[in-house]
């Protein structure tokens, strides 16, 4: 079962300043890192958040999750044209798939991911969007299309976190809330004080 509260860092140098705060669910989201520092990254982080007792999810990195077995990877939609799904099945590595509209829900559900991700849910302070925000009416969708595991991304704030979960989400994943936050130990500890009032 997914944490409520999903955050994502962009270097596992946040891990030892977070997992003592209580995170339990991290993704590792690298970009513009060598391979060698890549998997360097997703060594480090895996030994931390076992520790921790916290799940660790690294995105995009299909292969370095596989050959270091890291356990959880997160797949966007270009992913799913290269990925090994038979290779992560055998090595018991679960993963989750992002989907921006109907067909990439159908083709998500066909592959049986542990999770399903929607976003943006609003607008997004920490990507340039492809997308248009989906909104809360997506998402009680794809609540209604779905049983599995629904977590939702993209602009979604504390303050925003209790109509997000009332639309269906399982988990929420936030970025820049916490990290850009003018206080990130605080915002987390307010995350996690909320999320004990918002359990499943």
């Amino acid at each position: 079962m997914l944490d409520r509260f999903y955050l994502i860092v962009d270097d596992a140098n946040w891990l030892p300043r977070i997992l003592p705060l209580g995170v339990k669910l991290i993704q590792l989201r690298i970009k513009d890192k060598s391979e060698d520092e890549v998997r360097s990254q997703i060594r480090t982080a895996k030994q931390l958040c076992n520790k921790a007792g916290a799940v660790l999810i690294v995105n995009d990195h299909w292969k370095a999750v596989y050959d270091e077995n890291a356990g959880y990877v997160h797949l966007g939609q270009d992913d799913l044209k290269t990925a090994d799904f038979h290779a992560l099945r055998s090595a018991g590595i679960h993963y989750g798939i992002s989907t921006h509209n109907e067909a990439e829900l159908d083709t998500a559900l066909t592959l049986d991911p542990e999770y399903v991700a929607l976003g943006p849910i609003y607008n997004s302070a920490t990507k340039e969007l492809r997308w248009q925000p989906q909104g809360l009416q997506t998402l009680k969708r794809w609540r209604e299309r779905t049983n599995k595991p629904l977590v939702a991304i993209g602009g979604i704030t504390l303050e925003r976190a209790a109509d997000v979960f009332a639309a269906g989400a399982d988990s929420i994943a936030t970025i820049s809330d916490v990290t850009k936050a003018q206080n990130p130990d605080k915002r987390i500890a307010d995350w996690i004080s909320a999320a004990r009032t918002w359990q499943h």
